[in-house]
């Protein structure tokens, strides 16, 4: 079951430059939530809380409860602008969410058990974590925070790819519909003189063996 997470939004009557300037000088969020077979909506969203949220994982891969006066409304974050170097939100964009469809995102990728393993015990070895998240297909209901994938077996010259993730009950990887040339590398367990070789071979502009000039 997807956890999801209520923040709560007011209705925009005002929009423009001017009108975000303004709010954001209030310390408000401009925001759009826009979807399903309703028109687009402008909101507003105390800033604050939504800065705190936007530091955990969550607020980028769960479904959002969006609370007007109660009106529950659940979407995912689409989209979100940022100050350049102020620790300021400018914007966000939210897409509903229907419950009976199919929806498609990325959720994060939890790489745990790693310092057990037999690669993460030799010095000698170098794990890499190829992916960071997956894009995923699934109904809202069925949507995971993020999947875990254990590391507790892995050894030298191990390769884990998108096909052996444990997916939770009705998610699916999309990409693996296209054929096993689109089914990744997650994590790959190399020796570390190879790790150095090949940073070696980068720095100087050569081609590694095997590989097309």
């Amino acid at each position: 079951m997807a956890t999801t997470h209520e923040i709560k939004v007011e209705r925009r009557a005002d929009e423009g430059k001017g009108a975000s300037r303004r709010l954001r000088h209030a310390g408000k969020i401009p925001a759009v939530v826009y979807g399903g077979d309703l028109d687009p909506v402008s909101i507003q969203l105390d800033h604050e809380p939504v800065w705190l949220a936007s530091q955990h994982e969550w607020f980028y891969s769960s479904i959002l409860d969006l609370s007007l006066g109660g009106d529950i409304q659940k979407v995912l974050l689409r989209d979100i602008q940022r100050h350049p170097y102020k620790q300021l939100i400018m914007h966000l964009d939210f897409q509903r969410v229907n419950d009976k469809e199919v929806l498609r995102t990325s959720v994060p990728l939890h790489f745990i058990h790693e310092d057990v393993s037999p690669a993460g015990k030799s010095a000698d070895v170098v794990v890499t974590h190829e992916l960071k998240e997956v894009a995923v297909e699934c109904l809202p209901s069925d949507l995971p925070e993020s999947i875990e994938v254990d590391l507790s077996e892995l050894k030298l010259g191990d390769i884990i790819y998108l096909s052996d993730l444990k997916l939770p009950s009705g998610v699916e990887i999309p990409q693996l519909k296209l054929g096993k040339d689109h089914d990744d590398a997650v994590v790959i367990a190399k020796h570390g003189r190879e790790e150095a070789a090949a940073d070696e071979t980068a720095e100087d502009g050569e081609v590694p063996a095997g590989e097309d000039k």
